[in-house]
């Protein structure tokens, strides 16, 4: 630990076991009502954590979603991170919706199992694979913008 704090690195980390918490809390909710207040926490704290990581770990100029001739390693691993956020939040969000008012929830546990599993691969790959080189192209402003938002006292 530094003068500056914890490594950007551990900080991310961090924010992601804060969501492992919250989805585990999910899961292991007795009926809908707490099943649904649990995923809306989820949900909400997940929209929040991605969209810190592409407006400043992997911006839009640099995570397009379609690919290109001239992509860089860098360029489509931003980009394939980027696609993976929208699929995590599509699944989030379509739990939220069937545990709402006028929602379904008997296809909840195969959303949940598929939210799980995408989960817990994206956020290997970007432990493993991205943070790594991102953090090392931060420039100073990007660096402190995120370091504030993830040291923020009830950010989830």
């Amino acid at each position: 630990m530094t003068d500056a704090g914890p490594p950007l690195a551990e900080l991310l980390e961090q924010d992601h076991r804060h969501l492992d918490d919250l989805f585990g809390a999910f899961l292991g909710a007795g009926d809908r009502e707490s099943a649904a207040r649990a995923i809306g926490e989820f949900d909400q704290a997940l929209r929040r954590h991605t969209r810190l990581e592409e407006e400043l770990l992997f911006p839009r100029e640099r995570a397009k979603l379609v690919a290109s001739d001239a992509e860089t390693d860098g360029e489509r691993l931003a980009r394939e991170l980027a696609l993976e956020h929208v699929q995590i939040r599509e699944l989030s969000g379509m739990i939220v919706r069937q545990l709402g008012p006028g929602g379904d929830p008997r296809g909840v546990p195969g959303l949940a199992a598929s939210l799980a599993r995408r989960w817990d691969a994206h956020t290997s790959r970007e432990e493993g694979d991205a943070f790594p080189a991102a953090l090392g192209s931060l420039d100073a402003a990007a660096e402190a913008a995120l370091r504030a938002e993830l040291e923020r006292p009830g950010r989830g």
